[in-house]
């Protein structure tokens, strides 16, 4: 049963008491690449959701491109990196996946989880290779086998893990867009039900049939015998919202809390008070129906004097949640409009680790950092 996130959610929204990021004033690169930016961040996972142990390794992985001028060309050069946790550190391993024969050309978000033995990555796979710059979206995975020092080897041929071909969801395959504006079917986040052992794919989506411009979905696969089939989506924002991005699912004291992430200015024009942030709803069932966390949705902000500070924040079994520093130290100025002098304010970097308190509907911040 799909839930819709309604306008009437957002306008409950009380920023006068949302639970807030703290301020970012400095930006720890720990033993990261300084010519590269990274973002979109997911730990590999046990099978429950919490953060895999690897031989001893904490790993994570991110979207990383070369630094530019320009922040928003990170989108067109995008591949995975494989990061490893250690303490307050962060260290680059390197590129996630080796050079594949692929029909596409960037690797855009997902999330991997690994039973002990392998790592399975599912991921987004962006564009066509013999066309560069689109924006066309497919869900895929790949698998490796866990080496003796903890990292992944041996992955193998990335292959579609289900086509938008459904009565639900409308297919990401347009070459031209613009940011906040596509069409979606990526981010896929692997979640197994506790309750019965069932798999799943929670994905980021657009709604089939929506009349409006806003139409972000939060779509889902379940495994079969035949593999992964598209079902009806958990949740939608039909005419709120245009991208409900990193859609991921987390069991937790008996329910299913659903996140996303979403920017102001992908809300409905009579909705772009609600802030980017971390958004959520709760079900005592995985399918529904869901109950907007707070009331409203929104679960955390970034803080009001930094508004682009942090984003893509992405929650695990432990509640902890992971982001990346965006567009940090304007101290309430617009960000500026010429590209190579926005760039000076981009932190293309891991936010510091947040902590969530869960109580029934109730979600918000706890710790402001535990690294």
């Amino acid at each position: 049963m799909t839930t819709a996130w309604t306008a009437d959610c957002v306008r409950k929204i009380d920023l006068q008491h949302a639970s807030r990021v703290p301020v970012i004033h400095s930006v720890g690169r720990s033993e990261l690449d300084p010519d590269r930016v990274y973002w979109d961040m997911w730990p590999i996972q046990d099978l429950d959701g919490r953060i895999a142990n690897l031989g001893g390794r904490e790993l994570w992985m991110a979207l990383s491109a070369p630094r530019r001028d320009d922040p928003a060309l990170r989108h067109f050069e995008a591949k995975i990196r494989l990061l490893e946790r250690l303490g307050d550190c962060w260290i680059d391993r390197g590129d996630a996946l080796p050079e594949f024969p692929v029909d596409y050309e960037r690797e855009w978000a997902g999330s991997a989880v690994s039973d002990g033995t392998n790592v399975t990555l599912y991921f987004t796979a962006a564009g066509t290779s013999d066309r560069p710059g689109g924006y066309q979206q497919q869900l895929v995975e790949t698998r490796a086998q866990i080496g003796a020092d903890g990292l992944p080897k041996n992955w193998t041929l990335p292959q579609r893990s289900v086509t938008a071909d459904s009565e639900f969801y409308m297919p990401a395959n347009a070459h031209e867009g613009e940011a906040g504006k596509i069409k979606a079917f990526r981010d896929p986040a692997y979640f197994r039900d506790s309750a019965d052992g069932k798999e799943y794919l929670i994905f980021t989506a657009s709604l089939a049939g929506s009349k409006s411009a806003y139409n972000g979905a939060v779509g889902i696969a379940r495994r079969s015998a035949d593999g992964w089939q598209l079902i009806a989506p958990l949740i939608h924002a039909d005419g709120v919202n245009n991208e409900l991005e990193r859609a991921h699912a987390v069991f937790h004291d008996g329910r299913y809390y659903v996140f996303w992430v979403t920017q102001s200015a992908t809300f409905a024009p009579d909705l772009q008070h609600a802030p980017t942030g971390l958004y959520g709803m709760v079900a005592d069932n995985l399918l529904g129906d869901y109950r907007p966390l707070n009331g409203s949705g929104l679960v955390i902000a970034n803080a009001e004097e930094e508004p682009l500070q942090s984003y893509s924040w992405f929650v695990t079994k432990e509640l902890l949640v992971s982001s990346f520093v965006d567009f940090y130290g304007l101290k309430g100025r617009p960000l500026p409009g010429q590209a190579h002098e926005a760039s000076r304010f981009f932190g293309g970097a891991p936010a510091p680790l947040l902590q969530l308190c869960i109580d029934g509907d109730r979600c918000n911040l706890a710790k402001p950092d535990l690294t």
